[in-house]
């Protein structure tokens, strides 16, 4: 399982909200066993590799032990960096999985149903939407196969709450 960052924010600036997502979403990413991936994100030209940017995020957080996780993840080949997709997202992150609370009632799945992918060798890219308007729907819902709203009840989610939810719930159903 990755745990994808797209930025709706600025495609231009990197913003606080970007680097706060990256050091919250990597103790979650460790926690359940994942990995995590940035899409879209305005990094400074020095800042070339994933090792570059976990080295660059943990020394301006606290979180996630002063940045320990998403430096242990970018060492394990566990984070990575992209640019915006054009076509698709990578296809070695696995079946995309656009996090919604409205899904396309012909996308919708569950939670059950992403663990038997796991279960079952299929690799999953949880893409969570930065910003306040989440993710585009003309752009990147079309990229999803599959459309989970973890609440089930179209309730929408403040995006670190997301990011820590979505996990746990489809590794509670790993459990089982």
């Amino acid at each position: 399982m990755t745990l994808g960052l797209f930025n709706s924010y600025d495609p231009i600036r990197l913003a606080e909200a970007h680097r706060r997502a990256i050091a919250r979403a990597a103790p979650i990413a460790l926690a359940f066993d994942a990995n995590l991936a940035t899409f879209g994100f305005p990094f400074e030209k020095d800042l070339r590799t994933a090792e570059d940017v976990a080295a660059w995020v943990s020394g301006t957080t606290s979180i996630g032990e002063a940045g320990k996780y998403l430096r242990e993840l970018a060492h394990l080949g566990r984070f990575q960096t992209f640019e915006f997709p054009k076509r698709g997202f990578p296809p070695q992150l696995g079946e995309v999985i656009v996090t919604t609370n409205r899904p396309d009632p012909k996308k919708a799945t569950t939670a059950p149903f992403l663990a038997g992918l796991l279960k079952h060798g299929t690799s999953i890219l949880l893409v969570f939407g930065l910003g306040p308007r989440g993710l585009d729907d003309r752009d990147v819902y079309p990229l999803g196969r599959y459309h989970f709203d973890l609440t089930s009840r179209g309730l929408s989610l403040e995006t670190a709450t997301a990011i820590g939810a979505a996990p746990a719930l489809i590794a509670a159903y790993l459990a089982d």
